[in-house]
């Protein structure tokens, strides 16, 4: 499938944050299965079951592009493990929902602040490149940490607008895969959904953009999964956003 980003069937373009803008997939990832296995080996020592560990799969199809009370929500219920919600305030060593949510936050904030953050040069030059053709840009993610991984990276500068965790919450929207976070960024640019494109790494991000009626869904494939991109609402998917350059 050709992708003609510029040739005047859209107005904006939405990009997902983590593994679309920057290479902080990865960290999300090990923050989740870290958090995630010392929680799961306390609690096989605890009530004698064997220990199962957090894995990729469960990566992509339980947390990734979720927001992060919904990561540990979806997660463990494909345990079979209830635990009670709190609130946010719990501190990070509290066993609640959103206890261990904030443990993953906290280890995701210590990652970025003593290693930091790099934007991917083929999504910097993609986004560049649509600017200087009059497109409108956003990002939309549903991480907390949003605005800092932006300024780390030094592409802050490079969206006009910006729905992010915080403002998941202060607009009480459902996060991906419901579209409510793509269809408010494209709101706050003033253009249609059939106007603007999508770029996702998550499957839970497709099927968001999938479901909003977006004009164009790409699937970014950082962790060859193309076919299930694709299989989930991807209209085409790269490996790098510089292939939509001419």
């Amino acid at each position: 499938m050709k992708v003609d980003l510029t040739g005047g069937r859209f107005d904006a373009v939405l990009f997902d944050l983590d593994g679309v803008l920057t290479d902080t997939a990865r960290i999300h990832a090990a923050s989740w299965k870290k958090m995630f296995d010392a929680f799961l080996r306390q609690r096989a020592e605890a009530t004698g079951e064997a220990f199962r560990p957090f894995e990729i799969e469960d990566y992509q199809l339980d947390v990734d592009g979720r927001p992060r009370y919904d990561g540990v929500r979806a997660f463990l219920k494909s345990r079979g493990i209830e635990l009670p919600e709190g609130s946010p305030e719990d501190p990070p060593d509290r066993e609640t929902v959103c206890g261990l949510g904030n443990r993953k936050n906290q280890m995701v904030t210590e990652v970025i602040k003593t290693v930091g953050v790099d934007a991917y040069p083929g999504s910097v030059a993609l986004v560049r490149y649509i600017r200087d053709h009059g497109l409108r840009t956003a990002v939309v993610s549903a991480s907390a940490n949003c605005a800092a991984v932006l300024e780390e990276a030094k592409i802050a500068d490079m969206f006009e607008a910006r729905v992010d965790g915080n403002v998941l919450e202060e607009r009480h929207l459902r996060g991906k895969p419901a579209p409510d976070s793509f269809l408010e960024a494209a709101r706050m640019l003033g253009v249609e959904p059939a106007r603007a494109v999508v770029f996702e790494d998550a499957i839970s991000g497709v099927q968001a953009g999938h479901a909003g009626a977006f004009g164009l869904v790409v699937g970014v494939s950082r962790k060859n999964d193309e076919g299930a991109l694709a299989a989930n609402g991807a209209d085409v998917v790269v490996h790098d956003l510089a292939e939509l350059i001419p």
